[in-house]
């Protein structure tokens, strides 16, 4: 039984597979040549991340498929409720990289509030002629403690954000259509624990309150979800984190947002180029930026490729 892992998988998943008799390939086969490669060596399982598209042209040149998974959370690269209409199982991991995703929303957080994603580009190169002035421009940090974040979208990553916002000493807010109450429980070295209940505001109110705004939706199929109206409602000096998808944050609305003040600073892991993001936003001063890393721990990649072995385990019945 044939698992093309065409955008890789972690040891373990590998592993785990190998010990039921699955044969895993992880050769990177070209988009184009994929069917031919999957019909060729009758390949029963597809598993991807966010690099390979799984489109119905692929799906109905691709008889011998079983099952389709994502190695992550968002399948929009996937035509999901066709090939569950053929028949093919569609899986992927939610909960195994939330937490990663979570503390790179902190990472961009901190970065902006303390100036990183500048500093550490211009005291390689004037720091040692330039102390003193660097040390004045980047005086003005900011804490996050007691602070307001708004989260837009209240699953498993929102939640994960919230349980470390809260540890913080934050206060949160979040919107969310689908979701009405969360109960987060806070969990402290000792063993010790609190249980908060958030319960979701009107995507309007969390806009005007929050000085953080951060982002945990799906792609938008009807254009971005932040975009210069709702930048207008936001705090002034409010910052906004993008972890989640490229487009959902309008990119040139956000930088004359970053230009005029109204957004202190921005921190993006997602862009509308992928993989060639936009000149004006990688030269910008103001956004902490990363390249679509929020799943990429050793944590994370080691639960996904376990939970992908044990669904696909599940589905055939391989025990």
């Amino acid at each position: 039984m044939k698992i093309l892992a065409n955008d890789g998988l972690d040891q373990s998943g590998i592993e785990a597979l190998t010990e039921k008799g699955f044969e895993v390939i992880t050769t990177k086969v070209p988009q184009e040549f994929l069917a031919d490669f999957i019909n060729d060596q009758q390949v029963r399982t597809l598993l991807v991340r966010s690099a390979t598209e799984v489109r119905k042209e692929l799906i109905d040149a691709c008889p011998c498929l079983e099952i389709i998974g994502r190695g992550g959370v968002g399948m929009d690269n996937i035509d999901v409720d066709y090939a569950r209409s053929k028949n093919i199982h569609v899986i992927n991991t939610p909960a195994a990289s939330s937490a990663s995703v979570a503390e790179l929303v902190f990472a961009h957080l901190f970065s902006g509030a303390r100036f990183l994603q500048d500093s550490n580009r211009r005291m390689p190169l004037i720091g040692n002629s330039a102390f003193n002035q660097l040390k004045k421009e980047y005086a003005g940090g900011i804490e996050l403690r007691d602070k307001t974040i708004g989260i837009i979208g209240m699953g498993r990553i929102g939640q994960e954000v919230a349980r470390i916002a809260l540890g913080l000493g934050m206060r949160v807010v979040a919107a969310d259509n689908n979701i009405g109450k969360a109960t987060i429980k806070v969990k402290f070295y000792n063993n010790q624990f609190i249980n908060v209940d958030i319960d979701t505001e009107p995507l309007e109110d969390v806009l005007k309150h929050a000085d953080f705004i951060t982002l945990h939706v799906p792609a938008q199929k009807d254009g971005c979800m932040i975009g210069a109206a709702e930048i207008a409602k936001m705090k002034d000096g409010v910052a906004i984190i993008n972890c989640s998808r490229g487009g959902v944050v309008h990119e040139k609305d956000l930088i004359k947002a970053l230009d005029s003040g109204k957004v202190s600073f921005a921190g993006l892991d997602v862009f509308d180029n992928e993989p060639t993001p936009g000149k004006d936003i990688l030269d910008h001063t103001k956004i902490s930026l990363t390249p679509h890393t929020g799943a990429s721990t050793l944590e994370a990649q080691d639960r996904i490729g376990l939970s992908l072995a044990e669904q696909i385990c599940s589905i055939l019945q391989v025990y």
